[in-house]
Order: structure tokens, then sequence, then C-alpha cells
């Protein structure tokens, strides 16, 4: 198996038991070894009280993409830690792409980073992921 290919079908495992994902809207648009392009189209169910999309939508997008991205190996791995900074708000009606990149991947701990832009390639968020392997596989191999 390639790692395109490994990378390609523990996003396929993991995407059928993602609920969360998919329940927001969610959809992956790349997999390759520890990247991940997912995107979200802003609609009003992800608006707030100030008619932008609401952060934990964008979060929500950026830890997904994050989790794709540290699990192409087929090594199970969770967050240990993440954090986001909001740069721009979304708009509704807007297409939300988190492009997710290793930074490092050492041991059993990996840094990535993602972007979050808008359909105008316009930067809304910049997240940083930390991740930690523990144990098992997203499929037999």
């Amino acid at each position: 198996m390639t790692p395109l290919e490994r990378a390609k079908k523990s996003a396929e495992t993991m995407w059928k038991k993602d609920k969360a994902s998919k329940g927001i809207g969610i959809k992956i648009e790349s997999i390759a070894p520890g990247k991940a392009d997912l995107s979200l189209i802003v609609k009003q169910k992800h608006l707030n009280g100030h008619d932008i999309c609401h952060g934990g939508f964008i979060f929500t997008l950026a830890d997904s993409a994050f989790a794709f991205a540290c699990n192409s190996y087929n090594q199970a791995a969770v967050a240990q830690n993440n954090m986001i900074t909001f740069i721009a708000p979304a708009q509704k009606g807007e297409k939300l792409i988190a492009k997710a990149r290793e930074v490092s991947r050492t041991g059993r701990s990996g840094i990535y980073d993602v972007s979050v832009f808008n359909n105008k390639k316009q930067k809304i968020a910049e997240f940083r992921g930390l991740s930690r392997t523990i144990g098992g596989q997203n499929f037999k191999e």
C-alpha cells in the first residue's frame, strides 16, 4: 500500500464513523500523508448573534482537518492540545476551506497547522494542533 493509498483509506474509514463533521456539513476535499483539506459552506444554522459564522463551527472545521491529517498514517491519533486565532469573520454563503499541514511528527507526537480560508482566498483563522498517537490503527493492514 502506498502512503497516499494508506492516507485515503484511513480517511475513508474514519469518515464512516464521523457523525460530528458530517452533521454540521463538512466535506473532505483532499487527503494525503500529513495533509487534509476539508470544507464547509456557511449556512443560516452556522450563524451567531452577530450574523456571522460562529467560531465554534470554524474551530470544528479546522479540528476535523487536523484529525484527518494526523491520522493519515493509519496510526490512531488524538488531539493533545490545540488553539485557534480568528482573523476575519466568515459570512453566510461562503465556502470555507481548512488546509491542514504537518509541521513535525516525532515518536508519538505531531504538530499540525491549519489555515482556514473563504472562497475569496481571505484567511479566516489559523489553528495549531498537537497530536498524540494512542496505539492501534484505523483499519487492519
